[in-house]
């Protein structure tokens, strides 16, 4: 497998980011995106802490995945600020995925605001994450199928991105949106296929905002605790189309099978990843 090093840019007008990065949907770190954010300087842990510690957050773990009655759901609730203490001060895989902080503290919307770098933002959508050191986001792409701009702070990730021209190697699970390959530690042994794939990695750094294009594949470690703001933009009635129709597997198909069948329908789902990863490599041949 081959990893590329993503470019880091500052001084982006719009039309150039539109011409080279948003239309051929290529990503690239922007240094400078949320600079005029207060947020950047504001947003430490102890004033999330001091000012909203007393809020309830769902909190998810390593088997997130894991079929049954739990399957992407949350393991437990606890404490804004219990869950902040424990990820600044030691390493955990527990995670806060998917919360939409401004649903409980509105007045945080002005810290933030849409970059006039391009048109069609989400604004129902501004969701954080929040994980401890070695804390992993496996790999998998948006359901929606927006673009994301994915902005973190204080700490360190490392991300890994794959465009959808790389799906034959990584082992999609069919009717998700998911895979469960680690392109940082691969095994090449279960997963033959993936020594062929080609991605991009960057170490994402307090103030930067990563711009992940629509359906590209992103992998995430956590490299000390910390978290993230990520703002969505539309692509277009093409991209809505299929993020409904990956909603619609996911809710109908995938959940309902695992009601159903949990463990039998998580084994058909690797059964088929395996098999469509072993067609791609005999084609290759």
């Amino acid at each position: 497998m081959k990893l590329i090093p993503i470019e880091k840019r500052a001084g982006l007008t719009r039309e150039e980011f539109i011409e080279n990065y948003l239309k051929p949907k290529k990503p690239v770190v922007l240094k400078d995106l949320a600079d005029q954010w207060p947020a950047t300087q504001k947003w430490t842990f102890d004033f999330f802490i001091e000012n909203y510690g007393y809020l309830e957050v769902p909190v998810i773990g390593p088997d997130y995945h894991k079929p049954g009655p739990t399957y992407m759901k949350s393991n437990v609730t606890m404490t804004f600020g219990e869950y902040l203490n424990i990820i600044r001060k030691e390493p955990t895989k527990y995670r806060v995925f998917l919360w939409n902080i401004l649903d409980h503290a509105k007045e945080l919307a002005k810290d933030v605001s849409n970059p006039d770098i391009c048109d069609g933002w989400v604004d129902n959508y501004p969701f954080m994450f929040f994980g401890g050191a070695g804390a992993i986001t496996g790999l998998h792409y948006d359901i929606d199928c927006s673009h994301v701009f994915h902005t973190h702070f204080w700490t360190r990730k490392h991300i890994v991105l794959f465009d959808q021209t790389q799906n034959p190697y990584l082992y999609q699970h069919p009717f998700t949106v998911q895979s469960h390959v680690n392109p940082l530690q691969p095994d090449y042994d279960r997963f033959p296929a993936l020594q062929k794939a080609t991605g991009h990695e960057t170490i994402l750094e307090h103030g930067e905002t990563l711009f992940i294009p629509s359906m590209w594949w992103h992998y995430i470690v956590y490299l000390e605790g910390g978290y993230s703001l990520s703002l969505r933009a539309k692509d277009g009635l093409m991209g809505t189309a299929k993020g409904l129709l990956h909603i619609a597997q996911h809710f109908v198909v995938d959940k309902g099978m695992n009601t159903l069948m949990p463990r039998k329908w998580k084994s058909w789902k690797e059964e088929q990843a395996e098999k469509r990863a072993q067609e791609a490599m005999n084609l290759d041949v």
